[in-house]
């Protein structure tokens, strides 16, 4: 059981044990998590909730479990998160040795995320680019990469709720990574687990369709506080959606007062060459980095 997000094993497509990037995974696919989110509160507890609200984040470990204690489920999620740790550090390691610019890509479904990353390899050009897309079910995704000419391999997470350090290592094994290269990770639509998660990424990039609502940040601060940088796309629909941007903004930097931001239109093209600009230079500092040590 996963106290983080509850979620089941992930499968690569194409998934070979050959581990020919140096990874010494032992292949602990235990991800066999159960939600333990009951709510009929057969636990003795009698709650009191003011204004119809219903708290579950309760105690130490921000979640209650009937029948088990707070003490137990810290155990279970910090075990989880320390293998996982383990597993993200060898692939940071791994594309530390390329000169390798990873960037995990994390939005709620619906985004404009693939959409998005289909038209950055379109205008990025030459650029050695590779993706790994990350879906519960379908090898969609990865097809509409591959269709521009650029090596993505699938990874479906099942009943999972997204990537974590141990699937994208595998993955990384049936992707032959250029030096210095962009490598671009699409995790599970979700705005939750995947900010707990580690994968061995430079950065982790939020995506926002701007009809999803500026509170959004307020709502999910932890994968806000966790990104780099937020990318608010679909911006030509603003006007037809009554979408305040500066809200959105001034709500990001509530939760982050460093991040980055953009204002995107994968459609129109609007705004693109701000986040190539910022591609390129993260690649740059990245390989000037690496070439320095």
């Amino acid at each position: 059981m996963c106290t983080v997000c509850g979620c089941g094993d992930g499968k690569v497509e194409g998934h070979g044990h050959s581990h020919d990037h140096g990874h010494s995974h032992d292949h602990e696919h235990s991800h066999g998590h159960s939600h333990g989110h009951g709510h009929d509160h057969d636990h003795g507890h009698h709650h009191h909730h003011d204004h119809n609200d219903l708290h579950f984040g309760t105690g130490a470990a921000g979640v209650h479990v009937a029948g088990m204690s707070q003490a137990r489920l810290i155990e279970i999620e910090t075990d989880i998160l320390s293998k996982n740790d383990r597993y993200a550090a060898e692939n940071r390691a791994f594309f530390r040795g390329r000169q390798v610019l990873a960037l995990n890509l994390v939005s709620s479904p619906g985004s404009g995320k693939t959409t998005l990353l289909v038209r950055t390899i379109e205008a990025l050009g030459d650029m050695a680019v590779a993706v790994i897309e990350g879906d519960q079910q379908t090898a969609n995704d990865a097809d509409r990469i591959r269709a521009t000419g650029a090596p993505a391999v699938q990874v479906n997470t099942g009943k999972g709720c997204h990537l974590d350090g141990h699937m994208v290592g595998h993955a990384v094994e049936h992707l032959s990574l250029a030096s210095q290269s962009l490598l671009f990770i699409e995790n599970v639509g979700n705005l939750v687990c995947p900010a707990a998660f580690d994968l061995g990424e430079d950065a982790k990039v939020a995506i926002l369709s701007v009809t999803e609502g500026e509170d959004k940040p307020l709502k999910y601060p932890d994968m806000f506080t966790a990104a780099r940088l937020a990318i608010l796309n679909k911006v030509d629909l603003a006007p037809h959606c009554d979408v305040d941007l500066d809200l959105y903004e001034e709500n990001l930097r509530r939760v982050n007062p460093t991040i980055d931001i953009l204002r995107v239109s994968a459609r129109t093209g609007e705004g693109m060459e701000g986040w190539l600009d910022w591609l390129r230079t993260h690649l740059a500092a990245k390989t000037g980095k690496a070439a320095a040590e």
